[in-house]
């Protein structure tokens, strides 16, 4: 197939997925919807002019994740991941949110841009290479519960595939998420910790030493004092911010306890957990942190996948979000069609050029890889 029929295949299967509402920890609809249409897809390939190449494809569901593998016999094994669960639909549509829209050259619907429109286009990429002499071995994992960090999805498919089922863990990974067809080298980790300071509690006309508040006051003077020394060359110094502050509930009562919330953007050069211990020696109250999981990520330059993406001409950037990479341990970069500031927002869209222009970019990192 050339890319026109390939992108009217792709715009095809997320008219399928659209409809079928897929927040986190919701999949198992969406994901049935998907593991029939692959299926569906094998078996007309197995069937075909191709159907030697096809018939080594594997496919696996692991829990609502799906896994399909074609393997190459001395080739390193490169993945392409994109998530299959959208976040709840903003308040604020004008369009229908789990309807595929379709107005010019835009496709509007919730999970169009994050990730659909990555999804089908990986699915897309796949099925056209694995017939192709020159490809690297080939694994695609359409996985759950990315936007909210669930144990169920990546994790768990990184979990069965290091046990040696017969599907081998993959060498390096292209993680599909919107970002203009751009290749993020690196991904800041985000670590936030909610903070307790404790006092005691009394009457607001009578003298206490022991206010929550003022304790809290202490404590985040010493938190923005405090200096990560080590810094990255790529994503350059640790940020660390207070964001909420929460205390007392009448005028005339001096609180006994004092909540805050850091958000912190970590580098490369410090693990969360480090970061976690060396705040709490700085401040008496309570630190806890939501998750450790968000790690920061940076490919070196000499790594394959920079190397492919910039002889392609791709552009490289630093990704302030996070994704599905924080919870690999693999050299991996992200990069998929579509905006990243549409997503999370009511009117979501992809557009027809864009699915086409991933799939062409997928194509020829696996040709070049």
């Amino acid at each position: 197939m050339n890319c026109k029929q390939l992108t009217k295949t792709a715009t095809d299967i997320l008219q399928g997925m659209i409809p079928i509402p897929a927040p986190s920890f919701k999949e198992k609809e969406r994901s049935a919807f998907l593991w029939k249409r692959i299926n569906d897809m094998l078996k007309a390939e197995k069937q075909g002019k191709d159907a030697q190449a096809f018939k080594a494809v594997k496919a696996v569901k692991v829990k609502d994740n799906i896994i399909l593998y074609a393997p190459r016999v001395g080739r390193s094994l490169m993945m392409m991941c994109a998530h299959m669960d959208t976040v709840q639909p903003a308040d604020s549509y004008t369009f229908k949110p789990y309807a595929l829209t379709k107005v010019g050259d835009r496709l509007y619907g919730l999970g169009t841009n994050d990730d659909g429109a990555s999804a089908v286009c990986m699915l897309a990429a796949f099925f056209h290479s694995v017939p192709s002499e020159d490809r690297c071995a080939l694994l695609l994992v359409l996985s759950t519960q990315e936007e909210k960090g669930g144990k169920d999805g990546i994790c768990a498919v990184m979990d069965y595939l290091k046990k040696g089922k017969g599907i081998p863990a993959p060498d390096f990974a292209l993680v599909g998420e919107p970002t203009g067809m751009k290749a993020a080298i690196a991904e800041r980790g985000l670590l936030v910790i909610d903070a307790t300071s404790c006092g005691t509690s009394s009457h607001a006309a009578y003298p206490n030493n022991d206010n929550a508040i003022y304790n809290a006051i202490k404590d985040i003077g010493a938190l923005r004092r405090f200096q990560f020394r080590r810094k990255s060359k790529l994503l350059g110094p640790v940020h660390l911010s207070i964001t909420q502050i929460e205390a007392g509930n009448a005028h005339n009562i001096v609180p006994g306890k004092c909540s805050y919330v850091i958000d912190i953007r970590p580098n490369e050069r410090y693990t969360p957990e480090e970061i976690l211990a060396k705040l709490s020696a700085k401040v008496n109250g309570t630190l806890k942190a939501r998750n450790l999981e968000h790690k920061c990520r940076v490919t070196p330059e000499n790594h394959i996948l920079v190397k492919t993406v910039k002889s392609l001409g791709m552009e490289t950037f630093v990704s302030p979000t996070s994704s599905d990479w924080a919870r690999l341990d693999i050299p991996a970069i992200k990069i998929g069609p579509g905006e990243s500031s549409r997503s999370h927002k009511a009117d979501e869209f992809i557009t027809i050029q864009e699915i086409e222009n991933g799939i062409n970019g997928y194509l020829k990192i696996i040709k070049n890889i």
